[in-house]
């Protein structure tokens, strides 16, 4: 199986020839007036960096698709990776927090899985540094997957099939079903799980009608009121780490990681990236609408009493941050 988000050769070529020729486009037709305000953003790539030692293969792909889908790896053998990752739901579960294996409520919402390899660090705390490092840790965690991990690698190796293909993904490993290799499987396979279209990236291409005029006033005013120091780069994101008191939450955020007095109540800047399909928002997911959310970062982290039409307007900018799901098939599982 060849995943969807793994561009061939032609299609690569189409999207390059794409590209040109919007831009080509672009400047045949009146500009906006809105060129430095464009230059303060980066489209979307179609694909993350990769790490050295993680390369990203068709046979990896394939089986941390299995693997995300695949529920024996917790305790209960109901919940998945998908389960809080609903690919219906914006890869995330659209409930203020997680729930866990035996009905548990975690402390923190559950972010998208979508372009979280754009990210310089993973959870809302950072405590993993990659994708590697975020997978194992729902399936350990007492609260989410609850399974012990050498447990989770013996239910693997009890099927024909995943020791065929960890064989496959690891050819060269003397034990190919092992932790790490859970692992980077996973990881393999969300580094696919990208948004590169969205009509945001249209318009940063060339498209200048891509996006509605109050779309590209709510673009103004995300970049004249500061939103853009936090929220920049490809995914919208700084990928570090501030102090935000969210109303009704009392999490310590980064504290719980370092220990240091400085980070209490940091959290990781969060993507923007198809923010208006992965409500509710902030950490404890007590923020329902998107409005809502705008209207309290400008107060809490830029000292800013926004008026309705500005709320109106990023808002709409923040919509036309949706990109086109990726396209995948939901594994048939042993």
């Amino acid at each position: 199986m060849i995943h969807a988000a793994m561009l061939k050769p032609a299609r690569l070529a189409a999207a390059v020839a794409l590209g040109s020729t919007l831009a080509i486009a672009g400047t045949a037709v009146a500009d906006d007036g809105l060129g430095d305000y464009r230059d303060r953003f980066e489209p979307l790539p179609h694909l993350p960096p990769i790490p050295a030692d993680n390369s990203l293969t068709e046979e990896k792909i394939e089986l941390g698709s299995m693997l995300f889908f695949e529920p024996r790896i917790s305790s209960s053998g109901v919940i998945s990776c998908a389960t809080c990752h609903n690919p219906a739901l914006g890869w995330s579960d659209r409930i203020p927090r997680a729930t866990g294996h035996d009905g548990q409520i975690g402390a923190r919402n559950t972010p998208t899985v979508l372009n979280s390899g754009f990210l310089g660090s993973q959870f809302w705390d950072g405590r993993e540094p990659d994708l590697e490092g975020q997978a194992l840790g729902p399936i350990e965690a007492d609260v989410e997957m609850a399974m012990d991990l050498e447990q989770a690698l013996e239910r693997l190796e009890g099927f024909d099939v995943y020791q065929d293909k960890f064989a496959a993904a690891y050819p060269d490993a003397d034990d190919p079903i092992s932790a790490d290799n859970l692992a980077k499987a996973i990881a393999s396979f969300e580094r696919t799980l990208n948004t590169p279209d969205s009509p945001f990236d249209r318009y940063l291409r060339g498209d200048l009608e891509a996006l509605s005029q109050q779309q590209k006033d709510g673009m103004v005013a995300f970049v004249d009121n500061g939103c853009i120091a936090c929220h920049r780069g490809p995914a919208l994101t700084d990928s570090n780490f501030h102090a935000i008191q969210v109303p009704g939450s009392t999490d310590v955020g980064r504290f719980d990681v370092t220990g240091d007095e400085a980070d209490r109540h940091k959290f990781r800047t969060p993507t923007l990236r198809n923010v208006a399909v992965t409500y509710p928002y902030m950490n404890n997911g007590a923020t329902e609408t998107l409005e809502e959310a705008v209207a309290i970062m400008g107060e809490e982290m830029l000292n800013r009493e926004f008026d309705d039409e500005t709320i109106a307007d990023i808002t709409a900018f923040l919509h036309s941050l949706t990109g086109e799901m990726p396209e995948f098939e939901v594994p048939a599982l042993p």
